[in-house]
């Protein structure tokens, strides 16, 4: 029986499970309504599991990285199914596509030159970010709807370019930081802490 504080790591590591099944079921240049169900339970998990290691006082800066490759391997995995089922979409938003990858390996970048990690910040644009895919997503591979995606591509930038700010800003890395106001005022503290706490 899985014990109550190592929820959010399950929940975590059930992403990391779901992602290559979604690929699986779009071998066949087809998905079945299972592809849907399991990328909707695969969202949910890492609504949950964020909030769950919060309340749990569980969350740790190790747990909120693990989140966030899942969070790669997830939306990696579905970008690979929609070039299985959907390739003409990806044709033709080939150019913000292509942006939206730009902008965030511009983000990894600094980041990893800066702190040696990947970025962590789980900021509400991130979270307006997912739900955006979330329902692009769906459109796509449930009523063949890709429109869409300009949204969740603005909402891609609008994240990248906070999250490169929050990353020039703060001093050491950080992770679960809100936004570039909630970055602003961490810095403020930092500047005045003889000593910086690295993963606050």
């Amino acid at each position: 029986m899985i014990k109550l504080s190592h929820l959010p790591i399950t929940l975590v590591g059930m992403r990391f499970a779901l992602a290559p099944l979604l690929v699986l079921d779009a071998l066949d240049h087809r998905t079945s309504f299972w592809f849907i169900i399991g990328y909707v339970i695969a969202v949910l998990s890492d609504i949950f599991d964020g909030i769950i290691a919060r309340r749990l006082k569980v969350s740790t800066a190790l747990l909120r990285q693990a989140d966030s490759w899942a969070d790669i391997c997830l939306y990696l995995c579905v970008a690979i199914s929609i070039w299985l089922v959907y390739p003409q979409v990806i044709i033709n938003f080939r150019v913000p596509l292509l942006s939206a990858i730009t902008i965030q390996l511009i983000l990894f970048t600094i980041s990893l030159i800066k702190f040696q990690k990947f970025p962590s910040f789980h900021t509400y644009t991130a979270k307006a970010w997912g739900l955006a895919l979330l329902t692009a997503t769906v459109g796509l591979f449930g009523f063949g709807y890709a429109n869409i995606l300009w949204f969740a591509i603005a909402l891609c930038w609008l994240n990248s370019l906070e999250e490169i700010a929050m990353t020039l800003l703060l001093p050491t890395w950080q992770c679960d930081i809100l936004s570039i106001f909630h970055a602003v005022e961490l810095r403020k503290t930092l500047m005045r802490s003889p000593t910086s706490q690295d993963g606050v």
